[in-house]
């Protein structure tokens, strides 16, 4: 049972990837409790307390700011969801395949869209949302266009949230809302994930996630399966 931050995490290390959310999509979530449910065993975590210690809201930004071998982002179903560094290569294998961000593209597998936003990321180190959008030059009729291309560049593993960070006022305090913060996937973790990537080919990589959802829930069937692992 998780009972705080540091038990999910533990949790996660094990599990190797997870659903962000409470819903499962008949895969695996360790949350797997609303936030208005009542967990079946005794436990104080709860959904948007704002309690940094029990609220699975409040842990993601200890693990942008603060881990380094734990990816976050739209990952799975074009939601949230959770990869360990140890897990992160056969993901890779299996969705990108040794392929790069311009081979895709030319390719035709990039919307216009994610090619402006992916222009922007790839060439900071960096970079907060809203800057995003601003050099890119998408204007706020372009919103739903926008959030469609990046949650694509996520699920395609060419980009990834890792960090959140609050605006700083003149006297160095923290306000108004978190900032996600985008990177390229080859900065998150940088290139010994990839060079292990491509040890791997995509039908091993697809059968050794398989083998561990199965452990991690045996009721999971394979159409929901392949999407989970293909995006």
């Amino acid at each position: 049972m998780i009972r705080c931050y540091d038990d999910f995490i533990n949790a996660l290390l094990t599990a190797g990837f997870s659903m962000g959310n409470s819903n499962a999509e008949g895969i695996y979530a360790i949350i797997e409790w609303e936030w208005n449910e009542q967990p079946t065993d005794d436990t104080p975590v709860r959904w948007y307390t704002g309690d940094l210690t029990t609220d699975p809201n409040e842990w993601l930004g200890n693990i942008l700011n603060e881990r380094n071998d734990i990816a976050y982002g739209k990952l799975f179903f074009k939601k949230s969801g959770y990869i360990t560094k140890e897990w992160y290569p056969y993901f890779l294998a299996a969705r990108r395949g040794g392929v790069d961000f311009e081979d895709a593209h030319e390719d035709g597998n990039i919307s216009h869209f994610a090619k402006r936003i992916y222009d922007v990321i790839s060439a900071h180190e960096t970079i907060p949302v809203e800057d995003i959008k601003r050099l890119g030059g998408f204007l706020r009729e372009n919103k739903s266009g926008f959030d469609r291309a990046l949650t694509e560049l996520q699920m395609k593993m060419f980009v990834t949230p890792c960090a959140r960070r609050y605006k700083v006022s003149q006297k160095g305090e923290e306000y108004g809302m978190a900032s996600t913060i985008f990177c390229t996937t080859e900065r998150l973790f940088g290139e010994s994930v990839f060079d292990e990537a491509e040890k791997i080919t995509k039908d091993a990589a697809i059968q050794k996630i398989r083998e561990q959802i199965l452990k991690l829930n045996p009721a999971a069937v394979d159409k929901k399966i392949i999407k989970f692992i293909l995006g």
